[in-house]
């Protein structure tokens, strides 16, 4: 393949106007659209396509808007001094731009090895951009050092799906079967604000009757249309998925014969949720028992169900495992694979579901391979014409690749395609100051985003009427993203800007501007992957409204719906796997007395890059509003407009306030939209990641509300002085030996002792128990689990116990699943046990403690373990 230079100009129209049918570039329903265009501006209508069906929601209406913006990128921006970004950017030619591109590069891999030059992508770039520029990085660059935001997005369900079912298809069935499921368990999506247009489904489902649950903390458009809404604590859906399927399990509404026939796994999981019972559930979670039982007879009676999940369940350090409750929630009831019913989660970003397969994530090559799999790499570097060992293993993951940022082992130089993490990554200001200590960053966009402001060198990029290729929609449909109207002059693509920076580094002949070609490759990659797309081809998509992946051959008629006759497993079975409820990472205190949670709103997407320019939009959400309850808003003298500031542990950030009751009394909701003075992921936290996916809690952390003054037009940002500062990097380099300390003179011995600092902590408090049998002993509460910190160890030092009922009832104290030590309370009595034989816990140690009493028996537990943390 040749590379494709840069444009210098782009042809207009052969005179007149051209039609075009294409897609959104927003939301993954990719909604299909009639583009004319050709004598700027831009008109549209919407198409009968088989996802919207004639609907657009007022993103897609106001889409073009955008292509004549006057904030429109045309020419490259470089920083007047070179090196300097403290001076302004100004316009540069092609040349300068990635001549000066291409000398980061090398000069920070001749310095620093090939791993300190970084990518970073976008779930809306083009299946054929997400290919190439993983191929990029692993050939042109040969770095490590690629992830993109869907990390942020959907790989807490991609996690969850793999193991449970050997592939990651977000909907695993076409939208429309949403219209026709008896009952349909939505968690933590609000459809109506964020894709209008599939409430269609939603809606002809409850024409005919359908029960829809949605579960929810905030009582949204979707929610009040709901036949029921459950409305739990955030980060306490594992909790509530458990509890549902241990009602399940209790009333005999399990299929056995599915789960005999089809899974394994599922008496390890019977066993975990046995801990679940309804009141200890609705204690955790806020939802009440009448609620759970009626979710699960709704389900398990149902001839055809669904149950959908997405980000709010997602986005926390155990989201791949809260997903994975649910999961097992609908393998008990024998949904998977069963026509009209099954389980999906709802892909956020427009092409959130192709961005995830085709290599731009660390660990991944084409066609959802292992990076670490040799089959794998040897199958996709004989289609890319390299050596298999001269591809990198995988890297870093999203977050963990930008708080890495301008460190030693760290990305030194980074070039991001459509992305804004300066406002979409958590710990929002922690990752600004982590661009600011690069060396060099590069930036393509189509306008001066938060991520651009802070660049060394700024790309103009095609936006998406601009540009051709394909994108995957939630429901695993390719799709054709067509060309409607040419770039404006001397503007490429970010196809043809990675083929171009690819000859300048001395693999052009590896590389294609041209998407067509791409895609043809991207065929070869895939195939005999799990998303297998060798089948697909322009002219299929374009005669069958899209083809559904896998599709293996090109008589193969595409796969609407998987899971009928087997699981993408070895043996074809599904996989249970037993999941636990943790807490929060962070939990309300004194200071930080409320649960912030996150989202989206209607007129709003993503970043904001785009819809924050349109007019149009604008008018709708002018500003960010913060959603807290009425109750919470007198108590703290907040009226409706006023300007609040919302504060967690990593900064401050201020909105206008919107009191409603849809809300819980103790959560707040922002949006994520905004930057600057108003970023809500300047709040959110990033401080434990989720251990499969690597996702941040976005969805829940600690804050505290004050009111800064009544309504204004304008928001002034907080005060730079009261911020807190970014947590600072954790160096990555070993610390020189010191030699011993001295001792003093005339002190016997030859070292001085030290103090040991210790740190006492205890699990303790008062708790209602409902006994399930004295050989069924189960968790008491999640406030009575402890994990020692890393790089600590502790010490159980006494167990004082007291019991209320008028039957013996044991404790146990757990460790890592494992029994540690029994302690039998007799009836209305109380004990106290000194833990004379201590045994040291070290980092990473989970402690419980777990109670067993007669089935039937119900009571209280005072319970106080004191451990010394060292």
């Amino acid at each position: 393949m040749t590379a494709a230079a840069v444009p210098a100009s782009a042809a207009s129209a052969a005179g007149g106007t051209r039609t075009t049918d294409t897609h959104c570039p927003y939301c993954s329903l990719q909604c299909g659209m009639r583009v004319t265009a050709g004598d700027r501006p831009a008109t549209l209508v919407p198409l009968d396509f088989p996802t919207n069906r004639g609907g657009l929601c007022s993103k897609g209406w106001s889409s073009v808007e955008l292509l004549d913006h006057p904030e429109r990128l045309l020419r490259p921006l470089v920083r007047a001094v070179e090196g300097d970004r403290t001076s302004p950017l100004v316009e540069a030619t092609w040349a300068d731009a990635l001549g000066r591109v291409i000398g980061a590069i090398r000069r920070t891999q001749r310095t620093h090895g090939r791993d300190a030059v970084g990518c970073f992508g976008g779930g809306s770039l083009t299946n054929e951009q997400a290919y190439q520029f993983g191929k990029f990085a692993r050939v042109a660059l040969r770095t490590s050092a690629i992830d993109y935001n869907g990390r942020f997005c959907m790989s807490s369900a991609a996690g969850a799906a793999n193991r449970a079912f050997g592939i990651d298809r977000g909907m695993p069935f076409p939208l429309a079967d949403i219209a026709e499921a008896d009952v349909v368990v939505l968690v933590g999506s609000n459809p109506a604000d964020t894709m209008p247009p599939a409430m269609q489904y939603f809606d002809a489902g409850r024409e005919r009757g359908a029960e829809h649950v949605v579960v929810d903390p905030r009582r949204t458009a979707t929610a009040r249309n709901a036949a029921l809404h459950l409305q739990p604590l955030p980060g306490t859906d594992l909790a509530l998925a458990n509890g549902l399927l241990h009602i399940a399990i209790a009333e005999g509404l399990v299929d056995d014969e599915y789960v005999a026939a089809r899974t394994t796994g599922f008496d390890d999981v019977r066993a975990g949720v046995a801990a679940y019972w309804p009141d200890r559930v609705e204690r955790l979670t806020g939802v009440p028992v009448a609620d759970q039982r009626r979710t699960v007879f709704a389900l398990a009676r149902a001839q055809k169900a669904i149950v959908l999940t997405a980000r709010g369940a997602e986005q926390h350090r155990s989201g791949t495992d809260t997903t994975t409750a649910w999961i097992n929630l609908a393998l008990a009831l024998g949904l998977p694979g069963r026509p009209g019913s099954g389980y999906g989660t709802v892909t956020g970003q427009g092409n959130g579901q192709g961005g995830r397969e085709h290599g731009q994530k660390a660990d991944q090559l084409p066609g959802y391979r292992s990076l670490a799999d040799p089959a794998a790499r040897a199958h996709v570097a004989a289609v890319w014409g390299v050596d298999p060992d001269e591809l990198p293993m995988p890297g870093k993951s999203a977050f963990e690749l930008l708080d890495a940022l301008g460190t030693d082992g760290g990305v030194r130089t980074l070039l991001v395609l459509a992305s804004n993490v300066a406002v979409s990554a958590p710990d929002a200001r922690r990752v600004v100051s982590r661009l600011r200590d690069l060396d060099f960053l590069a930036v393509s966009d189509f306008f001066l985003s938060e991520t651009a402001e802070l660049a060394d060198v700024v790309l103009p990029s095609a936006m998406w009427a601009e540009e051709a290729g394909t994108m995957t929609n939630l429901e695993g449909r390719v799709i054709r993203r067509r060309r409607a109207l040419d770039p404006p002059a001397g503007v490429p693509d970010d196809l043809q800007l990675l083929a171009t920076l690819a000859d300048r580094l001395g693999a052009g002949h590896l590389f294609s501007g041209d998407p067509e070609t791409v895609f043809s490759e991207l065929r070869r990659a895939s195939a005999g992957g799990a998303a297998d797309y060798a089948g697909i081809s322009y002219d299929r998509i374009d005669a069958e409204d899209g083809v559904f992946w896998p599709c293996p051959s090109e008589t193969h008629p595409g796969t609407p719906r998987l899971f009928a006759e087997r699981f993408a497993t070895p043996d074809g079975r599904a996989r249970f796997v037993r999941v636990e409820h943790v807490d929060a990472h962070e939990r309300p205190d004194a200071e930080y007395p409320y649960v912030l949670t996150t989202g989206r709103v209607l007129a709003q997407y993503q970043s904001g890059t785009q819809t924050r320019r349109t007019r149009s939009l604008h008018m709708v959400a002018p500003t960010p509003r913060a959603e807290l309850h009425p109750d919470l808003a007198r108590t703290l003298g907040i009226a409706q407009d006023d300007v609040l500031e919302l504060a967690t542990r990593r900064g401050r950030a201020r909105f206008h306030a919107l009191v409603t009751d849809t809300i819980r009394p103790d959560v707040v909701f922002a949006p994520f939209h905004w930057g600057g003075g108003s970023s809500a992921n300047a709040l959110t936290d990033a401080g434990a990641l989720d251990p499969t996916s690597k996702m941040p809690a976005f969805k829940v952390c600690a804050v505290a509300v004050t009111r800064v003054g009544g309504p204004a037009e304008h928001i002034d940002p907080p005060a730079a002085a009261t911020q807190p500062r970014p947590r600072r990097h954790t160096p990555t380099s070993t610390p020189e030996p010191r030699p011993p300390a001295r001792t003093r003179p005339g002190t016997p011995g030859t070292a001085r002792s030290t103090r040991v600092k210790s740190t006492p902590r205890f699990l303790q408090g008062v708790y209602p128990i409902t006994g399930e049998g004295l050989a069924k002993p189960g968790p008491i509460d999640a406030a009575l689990r402890y994990t020692v910190p890393s790089g600590q160890s502790a010490q159980a030092l006494y167990f004082r116990g007291g019991n209320s009922t008028g039957e013996l009832v044991y404790v146990l104290l757990v460790r890592d699943g494992e029994p540690m030590r029994w302690f039998p309370i007799g009836a209305k009595g109380d004990v106290h046990v000194p833990l004379r034989v201590v045994e040291d816990l070290p980092g990473g140690t989970v402690v419980e403690l777990h109670a067993a009493a007669p089935e039937g028996v119900t009571g209280e537990l005072v319970v106080d373990l004191g451990l010394v943390e060292v």
